[in-house]
């Protein structure tokens, strides 16, 4: 803890959006629903959806993350002989725009920007869902930008879109901050410069061959003591 609060404050805070800030409990429930009922297939549609937008990335075919999320929902039902059409897949998707923020969420990122703290977007969704997301859940005003893979053309965790990210604000990747609750986000953040932070929330889990990130805590509030505690 010492030689935390001796560190300096990151210049920039880079925030992920989905489970991180957003609480997609509603979304997994009308995903369960088009998948007739198996809740057991919801994590694996989370998995195949991120899965194929590292395809789509390294392929260089780049698609909307909600198109590529309704081909996986599809893939999954055919793959477990569950009827299932694309109108209806999509539809199950569309909670995902009316997100509520986790309670500890709404007054820890106001406390960050009273506190100096220059926080931006930096998430797979496309800008349309984004604003719609930010809009709805009532933190459009707390950030200072919205930065989207669809802007970059490559989806997190490609090393390339962290890289991309600190140079949109000028910044060096080593000057700024992500703060996730997906491994795959925290890693692919440190390996390629940044800092980070880790939300621990149930069910998230760091990548054990990854480095360690300098603070991992259950909240957002006690991420925000932590970082308000840093030196500016």
């Amino acid at each position: 803890m010492a030689n935390e609060e001796r560190r300096a404050r990151p210049k920039i805070l880079f925030f992920d959006i989905n489970e991180t800030l957003l609480d997609l409990t509603e979304l997994k429930k009308t995903v369960e629903t088009a998948l007739h009922g198996r809740a057991d297939l919801v994590p694996l549609w989370w998995a195949s959806m991120l899965h194929y937008s590292l395809v789509s990335t390294v392929a260089g075919q780049f698609k909307p993350l909600r198109e590529i999320g309704v081909a996986a929902m599809m893939m999954l039902a055919r793959s477990n002989n569950l009827d299932l059409d694309q109108e209806h897949a999509d539809a199950a998707i569309q909670p995902i725009l009316s997100a509520p923020p986790y309670p500890d969420v709404p007054p820890s990122l106001r406390r960050l920007r009273e506190e100096g703290f220059h926080m931006i977007v930096l998430t797979n969704s496309f800008q349309y869902t984004m604003e719609t997301q930010m809009k709805n859940s009532g933190l459009a005003d707390v950030f200072h930008m919205i930065l989207s893979a669809e802007e970059a053309g490559i989806y997190k965790p490609h090393r390339d879109i962290y890289r991309w990210a600190a140079s949109r604000v000028g910044k060096w990747p080593t000057d700024c901050m992500m703060i996730a609750a997906h491994g795959w986000d925290i890693a692919g953040a440190l390996w390629n410069g940044m800092r980070a932070a880790f939300i621990s929330r149930p069910g998230q889990e760091l990548y054990p061959l990854a480095p360690v990130p300098e603070i991992i805590e259950p909240d957002l509030e006690k991420i925000a003591d932590r970082l308000i505690r840093m030196p500016a």
